[in-house]
């Protein structure tokens, strides 16, 4: 006697949250201050930003930006729901004395 093997439907999950943010849409967004250094070794710059468009436009909130900006670069963020944490410390790259 043969098994039938039926054919499940697989629904892709993506990571948390992904579902809510649609894809293709990027919304820009203008430096204005820079934070401080963060990460391990102080590669990632915590940024304020002030949202152009979109449904969160005129909302100034922190990012993570990897990379060389300055204030006045225009990012094109993915979403706007989410926000960087504070950075606590006071302690910046190699000022341990």
């Amino acid at each position: 006697m043969a098994k039938t093997q039926q054919k499940k439907e697989v629904k892709q999950q993506g990571s948390r949250g992904s579902d809510r943010i649609a894809s293709g849409e990027v919304v820009p967004a203008v430096i204005e201050e820079i934070v401080g250094r963060t990460g391990f070794r102080g590669e990632i710059t915590q940024v304020k930003v002030l949202v152009q468009e979109g449904k969160d436009k005129g909302r100034s909130m922190r990012r993570n930006v990897k990379g060389a900006v300055r204030v006045g670069d225009v990012l094109m963020l993915r979403e706007t729901e989410i926000e960087a944490r504070r950075i606590k410390s006071k302690v910046t790259k190699g000022a341990y004395s």
